[in-house]
């Protein structure tokens, strides 16, 4: 079977440009800022045997390892972020902000 010759013709491309992202990869600060995080408050642990948990009733008291008026610790997925103090306002507890801490550990964790 012979081989076809063909010639080389010239041909001009169009340029190609950059698609715009869809919105969904278009993130911004400000679309982060109605997003809900769970915050948890340590007042403090305590470790208990089986037996002691099993006991436990109404008006039972378990013991921390913090003192009052200790700072409490704030934690943000696990991660410590911050420190405060207990205050009563009204009927219910919140915590005053006293120092962040955590800021550098959240940027270097990856999963916050």
């Amino acid at each position: 079977m012979a081989a076809r010759r063909t010639h080389a013709q010239e041909h001009t491309f169009e340029e190609v440009k950059e698609a715009d992202a869809p919105p969904s990869q278009n993130l911004h600060l400000q679309d982060l800022a109605t997003v809900r995080l769970p915050l948890n408050v340590e007042l403090g642990v305590s470790r208990m045997k089986v037996r002691e948990v099993l006991e436990l009733r109404k008006g039972s008291v378990v013991a921390l390892n913090k003192n009052a008026g200790e700072m409490t610790d704030i934690r943000l997925r696990g991660v410590l972020l911050a420190r405060g103090e207990v205050v009563v306002i009204g009927d219910s507890l919140h915590v005053r902000v006293a120092e962040i801490t955590g800021v550098s550990e959240l940027e270097g964790s990856g999963d916050a």
